[in-house]
């Protein structure tokens, strides 16, 4: 076993795993951070899906020893109260109906707006394309993922000139 400290929602964890533990069973098993499910375990549905860095990552394929020095964010860490923008919109769209797959969802369509805060439709399809819902919710994730990018654009059309929000 191995002693890795990672950064995780802003906080320094210490563990001791084997170096080829997947992150994530160091985040459920070894720091109770549940939220990040498992599923298929072959990065084939996105449920576990967190933030290295700000790009969204399937944990269940990255091993801990590639994590580093890298800034890791998972469903608990990306907002305090829960009122992250695509949280609140992924609750005003109602999009969750049995919510397994929804933080892996949540986290990439974060990622995804925080990369590109206007997506067109194509970029939405694309950036989702690695989380499946069985469910079959993708048309509510979507117009989710544009409510928040139709506030954010209003939002900053609202800033003075050469401002931002």
């Amino acid at each position: 076993m191995a002693k890795f400290t990672l950064k995780i929602n802003g906080t320094s964890q210490s563990v001791d795993v084997e170096d080829d533990t997947p992150l994530l069973w160091v985040l459920r098993d070894n720091l109770n951070l549940v939220g990040t499910k498992f599923s298929c375990g072959i990065a084939q549905c996105g449920a576990c899906t967190v933030h290295i860095n700000g790009t969204a990552t399937f944990s269940c394929v990255t091993p801990i020893s590639s994590v580093g020095n890298s800034e890791v964010t998972t469903i608990e860490g990306l907002s305090k109260d829960g009122d992250h923008p695509v949280q609140k919109a992924w609750e005003e769209v109602d999009v969750a109906q049995c919510g397994y797959c929804q933080s892996g969802q949540i986290m990439a369509a974060a990622a995804l707006l925080d990369a590109n805060p206007n997506p067109t439709g194509a970029d939405i399809d694309a950036a989702m394309s690695g989380n499946i819902c069985r469910c079959g919710c993708y048309p509510r994730i979507k117009r989710a993922i544009q409510s928040v990018s139709e506030s954010a654009l209003a939002y900053d059309a609202m800033a003075p000139v050469g401002e931002t929000a």
